[in-house]
């Protein structure tokens, strides 16, 4: 067993070697700028890109001129959100989202907010789902984009994206999905589910960092936004800047693999994920499932373990690369706050691990994080007074503790 196991594969993934072995040529004598049209370097960099447009394009089932590259999920995301309030501002200045979103997203609706554009944040069930219903209902005449993202990248929970996109094509509203942990893991259609931007990112696909992509519908409707950056009128306009061909080349080789092997690796890591659950749940008590029990990614399992912080348990499991479901603000740790849209109180909310499954995770690395797991958790609580006491049948609510 090697020392360090990664199972952080929502955070990022490592890049595929097939991918990498795609890139090299691009970094050395392949090295053209691609909008150098006057020679063969630039011709020889303009073709491997459009080849990885259309790998790209074929993953989602979109058209190739639908597909504008950017840095990442988070300009992607940005770029939907300020583009289309931008352009589309004398229509409207409502927009719709969730709380649970991404906070690329979040962020970008405040800064909208900012801005004097009216923002709702939508609630979500205690399984993360948002209601299809609770969409139509906030939609006025003044709406002119909804904002959800196709999974959860803390919980993993599936949104009823198809249902929202009919009510969007019926309301005649733009409709921005923010896919980056769905693409490539589970099958997206974009005309099937009704979607007019969609966000996404190479490196949570196996690919390369600093590079990412927004679908941008042509027709029926046609989706517009106005661009965030001014240079030379790349990607036809609406994203301006030299293309960083290795990473573009990258990509599309990642999309390529996932097209071929997506439905074997999502049936053999959700495999791998029920293991670790059910090895998990056998062996503990006042354990929680975080997110809908079915309707989630094949890779991800987050599970709140009672009584035990999740900062130390991930402290006492350090050979393992998970992540919290508390993330550090400023000087107090403050708990997910996907997790509290939940329902999750702060004690469970803090006690939370995401497990997330990876391409080149094994059976036997499933085993060993389970084992180490098993063994972490017992140790905090027998140090945990609340865990004592709990077991002894107080109920910790009607304590009343004494002040400092």
């Amino acid at each position: 067993m090697k020392r360090h196991i990664y199972m952080d594969s929502h955070s990022t993934t490592p890049v595929d070697p097939r991918v990498l072995e795609t890139m090299l040529p691009y970094f050395t004598e392949k090295f053209g700028n691609a909008a150098s049209r006057n020679h063969a370097f630039g011709f020889e960099a303009e073709d491997a890109v459009e080849t990885a447009r259309k790998q790209i394009a074929q993953l989602i089932h979109a058209d190739p001129k639908e597909i504008i590259f950017t840095s990442g999920a988070t300009e992607s995301d940005n770029l939907a959100l300020k583009g289309v309030a931008e352009m589309y501002r004398e229509k409207g200045d409502h927009i719709i989202t969730t709380t649970t979103e991404h906070r690329a997203v979040i962020d970008s609706a405040k800064a909208l907010e900012k801005r004097g554009h009216a923002v709702t944040y939508l609630s979500v069930d205690k399984d993360g789902l948002v209601n299809p219903d609770d969409v139509r209902n906030a939609i006025t005449d003044k709406t002119i984009l909804i904002s959800i993202m196709l999974a959860n990248n803390e919980i993993g929970t599936i949104n009823p994206i198809a249902e929202i996109g009919k009510i969007a094509k019926e309301k005649g509203i733009l409709f921005h999905c923010d896919a980056t942990q769905g693409v490539g893991k589970i099958p997206v259609d974009v005309s099937a589910l009704g979607v007019d931007l969609m966000s996404f990112s190479a490196h949570k696909i196996y690919g390369p960092k600093g590079i990412g992509a927004l679908y941008l519908r042509r027709k029926a409707p046609r989706a517009r936004v106005t661009p965030m950056l001014d240079g030379g009128g790349h990607e036809r306009g609406f994203r301006s800047g030299t293309l960083p061909v290795p990473l573009i080349v990258g990509f599309g080789k990642a999309c390529e693999i996932c097209e071929h092997e997506m439905e074997s690796e999502a049936t053999r890591l959700s495999a791998l994920r029920d293991r670790l659950h059910a090895g998990i749940t056998k062996a503990l008590d006042e354990v929680y499932l975080n997110g809908h029990p079915t309707r989630r990614l094949p890779h991800n399992l987050n599970i709140s373990f009672a009584y035990v912080e999740g900062e130390a348990m991930l402290m006492g499991i350090n050979d393992i690369a998970l992540s919290s479901g508390s993330a550090c603000t400023s000087a107090t740790l403050e708990p997910s706050y996907v997790l509290r849209a939940l329902g999750v109180g702060s004690d469970l909310a803090h006690s939370s691990i995401r497990f997330g499954l990876g391409r080149f995770n094994t059976e036997e690395e499933v085993d060993y994080v389970l084992g180490r797991v098993i063994e972490t958790v017992n140790r905090l609580r027998e140090m945990s007074p609340l865990y004592e006491m709990a077991k002894e049948g107080i109920d910790l609510k009607t304590v009343q503790w004494a002040a400092n």
